[in-house]
């Protein structure tokens, strides 16, 4: 019978100590358990490894010719079983809200590998990294602790406003946000943070503050609330669609900067699967997925 891969890894661990007591620590297990793996590979083998006393260890030219060829065989194997683990690997990819059709389908083709989704609700801006319940997030930029994470941004939307159609400004063909400045807004949930402040266009108010008028923790809820009167909200352009609901309407704004789609991941995960999933995706692989998240 051929040698298995740990009586290789014993020798090894021998053939570089040259002190059975020292292998057997650096191998967690008992010295008298690993002398008689080797007795039995040197048997298999009908080779001589080891030259023995009482005072020293050292190799014989067989043990020599060994040791080279099973450091080339146990370094083949470590290669081999780090592709095989992570051709078997599932991403979790975190995502807010309403998903796509056939959302999961499209990432798995365009990324190559098996993707379980994580739904997050919007009291989460990271959807799901922070807490690790997701290894890859979609989020609108930006996002919170912009140090704890890496990301790859998809696609530029324009932003559009969510507004009644009884409203003075829903006849026109585009609002400027300065128009928008003293209407109260439906406001994500408080514990989405930068996130929330985007969605209210802060970065475009110099500094005033918004009314807010609403919290809206889902898209059910936004809806809701915009069609009671009890607010307006801004959108992001592919996603005006599954906002469309008797008596509301949705309209384009100047005055504001665009909004990022993204693909995010933790900064200390450096695995190989998470950086080549970033990589198909910024190169245009997931740009046709519509809509991706809500917001």
């Amino acid at each position: 019978m051929d040698p298995h891969l740990r009586d290789l890894r014993y020798f090894v661990a021998v053939a570089e100590e040259l002190h059975f007591t020292n292998a057997a620590q650096r191998l967690h297990i008992a010295q008298p358990t690993l002398s008689r793996q080797i007795r039995q590979l040197e048997r298999q083998l009908d080779v001589v490894l080891f030259d023995r006393n009482q005072r020293s260890v050292a190799l014989t030219v067989a043990g020599k010719e060994l040791l080279d060829g099973a450091r080339r065989i146990l370094d083949l194997w470590a290669v081999t079983n780090s592709s095989l683990q992570e051709a078997g690997e599932v991403l979790r990819v975190g995502i807010q809200s309403a998903i796509g059709r056939g959302l999961l389908n499209d990432l798995e083709s365009a990324s190559g590998h098996r993707l379980a989704l994580h739904p997050a609700s919007w009291n989460d801006a990271s959807s799901g990294l922070a807490g690790r319940q997701a290894d890859l997030a979609l989020v609108w930029l930006p996002l919170p602790d912009q140090n704890r994470y890496r990301w790859q941004v998809l696609r530029t939307e324009q932003r559009w406003v969510l507004l009644p159609e009884t409203h003075p400004l829903a006849a026109a063909e585009t609002i400027d946000f300065s128009d928008l400045l003293d209407e109260q807004f439906v406001a994500l949930p408080a514990e989405a943070g930068a996130v929330r402040d985007f969605w209210l266009g802060n970065d475009a108010r110099n500094g005033r503050a918004p009314k807010i008028g609403a919290e809206a923790a889902t898209p059910e809820d936004k809806l809701e609330a915009v069609s009671l009167g009890l607010g307006v909200c801004l959108l992001a352009e592919n996603n005006v669609p599954m906002y469309r609901w008797p008596g509301l309407t949705a309209r384009p704004l100047t005055g504001l900067a665009p909004c990022e789609l993204a693909v995010a991941w933790r900064a200390d995960d450096s695995r190989p699967t998470i950086l080549e999933f970033a990589g198909r995706a910024t190169d245009g692989g997931f740009a046709v997925i519509e809509p991706a998240i809500s917001a």
